[in-house]
């Protein structure tokens, strides 16, 4: 099954991020979060990033799902760090996006289709007019 690692500035964010696309999924999914640096405070952490993608790493892939452009950076650094995992990161919403990759990984569908149930969440309307 795809698994999903959580990268944000925040630590924080990245906990309940996972936490809240964990319920959605009853646990089915694995769901790591790598959030902020390693002492704590606000920014990214390539060792983090790395040691989540080895802990979600699954022959299915992961999705990675990033909040800003340095975690981007980030990521793609681990992933060069890291190339016997499997991975992709995705340009979607973070919590939205995180959520709609869940429950559709909760389905057992491969990585791709994960990751376009993920971008799904650009197109989502919240408010009506």
């Amino acid at each position: 099954m795809v698994s999903l690692l959580i990268v944000s500035h925040s630590r924080q964010l990245a906990e309940g991020v996972k936490e809240f696309v964990g319920q959605a999924t009853n646990g089915q999914v694995t769901i790591i979060a790598a959030g902020g640096r390693d002492d704590g405070g606000l920014g990214t952490s390539v060792d983090l990033i790395i040691a989540g993608l080895h802990q979600a790493a699954t022959p299915d892939g992961t999705l990675v799902l990033v909040d800003l452009m340095g975690a981007v950076l980030a990521v793609e650094m681990a992933l060069e760090m890291t190339p016997d995992v499997r991975a992709q990161i995705s340009n979607a919403p973070l919590v939205e996006g995180a959520y709609l990759a869940g429950v559709e990984a909760s389905t057992g569908i491969p990585l791709e289709a994960v990751a376009q149930a993920a971008l799904q969440a650009r197109e989502l309307v919240k408010l009506h007019q």
